[in-house]
């Protein structure tokens, strides 16, 4: 992996948690109708709550690509690629096992698909030294 590969794949997971974040946290109406999922009113507090961890991701994702910039990086980026590996396959978990009985609806899928590839991807990235690779 090329670094500049590195720094567009921190800014593509920084955007894309960043901004659902700050639409759950103030406009989760209109951050659900992009996402095709509905939900009931009473439960719109509830998701906005999430979006702050949402967000989290996204900010630390974007320190990421602020990593990609520094000559010794890797240890610390090998922080964030586990962390929120770990925040987006529990996620992916959680989502997968709520649509499978119906607690769900299908179309949240899309958000097990996203972060358990995400997931995935910084998993194998980690396993293989890839960062360590890229700062060689």
């Amino acid at each position: 992996m090329k670094r500049s590969y590195l720094f567009a794949y921190q800014l593509l997971t920084g955007l894309s948690d960043t901004s659902t974040g700050l639409l759950l946290i103030f406009a989760p109406e209109l951050a659900l109708r992009l996402m095709h999922v509905q939900v009931p009113t009473d439960a719109l507090p509830y998701l906005s709550y999430i979006g702050a961890f949402v967000l989290s991701v996204g900010l630390a994702c974007f320190y990421g690509a602020i990593l990609t910039r520094r000559i010794l990086f890797t240890q610390k980026l090998e922080t964030v690629w586990l962390l929120t590996a770990i925040t987006r396959g529990c996620v992916a978990a959680f989502v997968l096992a709520n649509v499978l009985p119906g607690h769900l609806a299908p179309a949240w899928l899309t958000v097990a698909a996203t972060d358990g590839l995400f997931s995935l991807f910084q998993a194998v990235g980690l396993w293989r030294g890839w960062l360590n690779d890229v700062a060689g």
